[in-house]
């Protein structure tokens, strides 16, 4: 089969011919896709910034070192190595700290990702929080349109006796805090929200729905992965408890996340999900990522500082396939709110186009039809289903995610190539 290939440039030869780009003069006109852009894209265009990011080239030197030279173990104290592995340490914990607006930065804890940052502040927090006797243990709120990475401990903290309330959200996705208020109850115990959501992109009032939280002694978690370097973070002036980061989302390394943990000001407890070690204040047992971490200090620091141009570039680009797209392609439509959302996402309705067929047509397109973890499933997206959308409707749906790297040239030539296989696939389906 085609996707088989072994090599990046065996599965672009596998499917069909190089397409180049054309002159700048050419697409200033509109050209076509066909003969006006042809020069030097010869392999796909990356529009799933949403999945992961590529490694920013400042992150990886900043790395290197740690591989080779500095390659100690940060919990090994009698000697040279260890402790300079324990100060690269430290020093990308203050970074990632500024970053989000922590006081201390004894408060980030170094996990794998966000994925096992959301399991340790939901499972740990029910656990150390939990209610002994009959009934229920405890009482969780989360949203509808959550990631599968809190969604599933969610679901199995239910088969362990806590009550979890799973709280709709309009049809632009945008959660009103008094839903949230609404949602209540005597033994409940945390609230987690996602600040943005990784689909359709919508951003979440965190700081209304933390100070609901405040104001009944509610622990809070944010599911921040797709936050830090698009959204500006304060968590210890929004009154955010826990907050889930992953490198990889902001042009950092994959397999290294924190989760940020509040000290001061009150003392969050968890029940540690890794046993052996006692590392990270022992919170997370397990020898420590020092390249990873290095470089996802370097990471959240590039990202705030790169914060402001970044959404101006991508929200213009973003504007800017949107109305090509509106202009071409007859009832597209966009999921989500059109303002409160990340600035490079667009998550678009095509219908009679399904996403799998139109993904397999633009083999030179680097797109999505809902999030990398989900697509493992082949189930429509439960979040454009929380939105009200039908099965089809769903299956109808793709996600663009452009990222910090991608030009105007790309934008251009992405809708024309989304255009003509658009009206190539709807000019199937009508055809006796």
């Amino acid at each position: 089969m085609r996707f088989l290939a072994r090599t990046f440039g065996e599965a672009i030869a596998a499917f069909g011919p190089k397409i180049e780009l054309g002159a700048p003069a050419e697409l200033a006109r509109g050209g076509s896709c066909s003969h006006a852009r042809r020069r030097s894209v010869k392999r796909p265009i990356y529009l799933d910034h949403q999945a992961t990011t590529p490694v920013d080239p400042r992150v990886l030197e900043a790395m290197l070192p740690y591989f080779t030279e500095h390659f100690g173990n940060a919990a090994s104290k009698a000697h040279a190595f260890g402790w300079a592995a324990e100060g690269a340490v430290a020093e990308a914990r203050e970074r990632i700290a500024r970053a989000i607006g922590a006081e201390e930065p004894s408060e980030i804890i170094f996990t794998s990702g966000a994925t096992e940052s959301n399991n340790l502040a939901l499972r740990g927090a029910a656990l150390a929080y939990a209610r002994n006797g009959g009934g229920s243990r405890g009482h969780l709120i989360v949203t509808a349109i959550e990631h599968r990475a809190v969604l599933d401990p969610c679901a199995a903290l239910e088969r362990e006796g806590f009550e979890v309330s799973y709280v709709p959200v309009p049809k632009n996705g945008v959660l009103e805090p008094a839903q949230i208020e609404e949602a209540f109850r005597d033994n409940t115990l945390l609230v987690s929200v996602m600040a943005a959501n990784n689909e359709i992109g919508t951003l979440q009032p965190i700081a209304e729905t933390a100070a609901l939280c405040r104001a009944r002694n509610v622990l809070f978690h944010t599911d921040a992965a797709q936050a830090l370097g698009q959204l500006p973070l304060a968590v210890h002036r929004d009154d955010i408890d826990l907050a889930s980061l992953s490198a990889h989302k902001f042009y950092g390394p994959k397999g290294v996340g924190a989760l940020y943990v509040r000290r001061v000001s009150r003392q969050v407890r968890l029940v540690p999900q890794l046993l052996g070690g006692g590392h990270e204040l022992g919170l997370r047992s397990g020898t420590l990522n020092v390249p990873g971490i290095v470089g996802m200090g370097v990471a959240a620091e590039l990202a705030v500082r790169e914060l402001e141009a970044v959404n101006a570039q991508q929200l213009r680009l973003r504007e800017l396939l949107w109305q090509r797209l509106v202009a071409t392609i007859p009832a597209i439509s966009l999921n989500g709110d059109s303002e409160r959302r990340l600035s490079g996402n667009l998550n678009l309705l095509i219908p009679g186009v399904r996403a799998d067929k139109l993904m397999l047509a633009l083999p030179l397109l680097a797109l999505a039809s809902g999030s990398a973890c989900s697509s493992l499933t082949g189930v429509p997206s439960h979040v454009l289903r929380a939105l009200g959308l039908g099965e089809e409707a769903a299956a109808c749906s793709i996600r663009i995610g452009m990222g910090r790297n991608t030009t105007e040239e790309e934008v251009l030539l992405s809708a024309d190539r989304l255009e003509a296989a658009v009206a190539r696939l709807r000019g199937r389906a009508q055809t006796p």
